[in-house]
């Protein structure tokens, strides 16, 4: 089986205090720092994402801009 360009698969085991490692490779590739801060979606029936490191800044550009007709 051949894997696709750009899709990766990693596993990582959850520790006592609920914590999980993010493998290197993976940080590496999405270049994931100590201190970051990632948000993670979640969804009963398909699981966990952690979508890429700016998706804050659009999440909350949506979420937050203004109505038409609406003032400051």
């Amino acid at each position: 089986m051949s894997i696709p360009k750009g899709k990766y698969a990693w596993t990582a085991t959850v520790g006592e205090k609920g914590q999980i490692v993010i493998p290197k490779q993976a940080r590496d590739i999405f270049e994931i720092k100590p201190g970051d801060t990632l948000l993670l979606l979640g969804d009963e029936e398909r699981g966990i994402a952690i979508p890429p490191k700016g998706a804050f800044a659009e999440l909350f550009g949506v979420a937050f801009q203004e109505k038409d007709g609406e003032e400051e």
